[in-house]
């Protein structure tokens, strides 16, 4: 049997920029595939399996050729992996075949640009995904609504990645598992348990974060509570990790990991809430399981490699399209619309005053607390996903539940474009720069489009719904009048954003279709684009100003 490094060698040259060894790397991966598929007894029609003698890894070798029908950015790759997949299955061997309905459970997939169907820049911007990451997965393709956010975005997780930066490949990696585990988010912790086994990484600290170096498993206080209370963090929690006898952290790396877990925090937000599925390749992406009848009678069969058909809606789901359809919504984007247009004309007329200012805030800080998330119940743990970080019980609390003072972290005694920007240059250079591009090209991005409307300016709603989350966190601004949030932001709206936020696992599609119903599927992308990147900035706050406090 060929050594396993060789094979994944091959997968790694799939991304090569160079297309002869695009093909060439392809025509191996072909010839092996069918080599073992040819050894392979024919499947009797009640069998699961594809038969007695199968290698332990077609299988897998099988659902990452189904996932390159699908997700390759090149098309001849495509068209080989299809073809190779019908020659599989004319051997009698079971092939594998997508489930679900695309990239996300919440919008349907003929709105997400497809790899094959793409206009020149995506293609372009794909293409370097693919040559990267080996790999456009689900995340990319949501995001794809947004062209320039998704640049900014992937050469931001790029550098963190896999440039020269303080930490090793494997630790970022892990960083991310440990990270994403806090929210139970299954999909970027499988992502990165490939990467990180695929860098190098001991398999060994995958059985639990106590099988980790001593040193890794000191970030599991800074991970739990900026993930969850980021407003508790102080000088001392940095002291603890930089000052240790033994396995003590350096500025730079601890830096660099704070970067990493503010990212992989706020990503696991996005990906809750576009419902992102399973990868193509991964488990509960695939089934080969044969499809039941009544997909079949649709017209879908588990050799229809090429037209990207899957599985035909749940119940609920139909019931939920039926819902959205039928819903008579009174016109709410002309009622929003007139708001910021009253609103406008407020501020024209008169500013009120600091201490009003500041009335309001409080006021509106006191009712977030009282905006419920999403079925407020403790989530199911999986052990796969738990055994990644420690105390599990530790979760979002509000923080002035039980009588805890919490003082206001006013921006305009630290803030990320005059304090946290430097500081992050200064010790892991280019990096604030990347994340000052991307946290601005969130909050600035804009087609001047409301739902059906054009020619509309969205920044008073845009810098609304920033400053909601950064009130949610006890972040003031004093120049922002937070009497305009209650007027701007519905209450299933904010129900969504909290939940979001500050307890992603729990987000569901009826969340997210019962806010902003009359507006498209990409500008609630957009929506989810502006939670994440707030969030990671309102946590990259508190730790870079705990780190300035130890500093000075």
């Amino acid at each position: 049997m060929e050594d396993v490094r060789e094979i994944m060698a091959r997968w790694d040259a799939l991304g090569s920029r160079d297309p002869s060894s695009r093909e060439s790397a392809m025509e191996l991966i072909s010839q092996e595939v069918l080599r073992r598929a040819q050894g392979i007894e024919p499947a009797s029609p009640g069998d699961a399996a594809t038969g007695p003698h199968v290698a332990a890894d077609l299988n897998d070798m099988l659902a990452r050729i189904l996932m390159l029908s699908k997700r390759c950015p090149f098309r001849n790759i495509r068209e080989k992996c299809a073809w190779v997949l019908q020659s599989v299955q004319d051997m009698g061997v079971r092939i594998p075949r997508p489930l679900g309905n695309g990239p996300s459970r919440f919008i349907p997939e003929k709105e997400i640009l497809t790899v094959s169907k793409v206009e020149e820049r995506m293609e372009s911007i794909f293409e370097d995904a693919f040559a990267t990451l080996g790999r456009v997965d689900n995340i990319s393709m949501v995001m794809g609504f947004h062209p320039q956010y998704l640049e900014s975005f992937l050469r931001t997780q790029h550098y963190l990645l896999q440039m020269d930066g303080p930490l090793s490949l494997h630790y970022r990696h892990y960083i991310g598992i440990m990270a994403a585990a806090r929210h139970q988010c299954s999909y970027l912790v499988n992502l990165h348990v490939n990467d990180f086994l695929q860098v190098g990484g001991d398999p060994k600290w995958l059985k639990g974060l106590d099988m980790a170096p001593c040193k890794v498993q000191m970030l599991g206080e800074l991970n739990k509570i900026l993930a969850h209370r980021p407003w508790l963090l102080t000088k001392e929690h940095i002291e603890k990790l930089l000052k240790a006898e033994e396995n003590s952290w350096s500025l730079a790396e601890l830096i660099h990991a704070v970067v990493l877990l503010t990212h992989y925090h706020s990503l696991a937000s996005f990906t809750f809430g576009c419902g992102i599925s399973p990868e193509i390749h991964s488990d509960g992406g695939h089934t080969f399981r044969p499809p039941s009848l009544s997909v079949s009678a649709g017209g879908y069969c588990a050799c229809d490699i090429a037209n990207g058909n899957g599985q035909l809606a749940t119940t609920e789901e139909m019931l939920l399209d039926a819902n959205h359809q039928g819903v008579e919504v009174g016109g709410e984007v002309e009622v929003l619309m007139e708001r910021m247009r009253l609103l406008q004309e407020c501020r024209d007329e008169e500013e009120a005053s600091q201490e009003e200012m500041v009335m309001r805030f409080e006021r509106e800080k006191t009712e977030s607390m009282l905006v419920a998330t999403a079925e407020d119940e403790d989530s199911v743990q999986s052990r796969d996903v738990s055994r990644h970080f420690e105390d599990p019980s530790y979760g979002y609390k509000d923080f002035s539940r039980r009588g805890e003072h919490v003082p206001t972290f006013r921006v305009q005694d630290y803030s990320w474009e005059d304090h946290g920007y430097s500081l992050v240059n200064r010790l892991y250079p280019d990096v604030g720069q990347l994340l000052d591009e991307k946290f601005q090209m969130a909050y600035h991005l804009t087609y001047n489009t409301m739902a059906m409307h054009q020619g509309v300016d969205t920044s008073m709603l845009r810098r609304a719904i920033w400053n909601y989350i950064h009130c949610m966190f006890g972040i003031r601004y004093d120049d922002y009048d937070y009497g305009e949030i209650n007027q701007l932001l519905d209450r299933s709206f904010k129900v969504y954003i909290k939940t979001m936020v500050c307890c992603p696992e729990k987000t569901t599609k009826r969340m997210y279709e019962s806010f902003w119903r009359q507006f498209q599927h990409s500008e609630k992308v957009h929506v989810n684009l502006l939670l994440m990147e707030a969030r990671m900035q309102a946590e990259l706050l508190y730790a870079l100003r705990a780190i300035t406090r130890y500093m000075t």
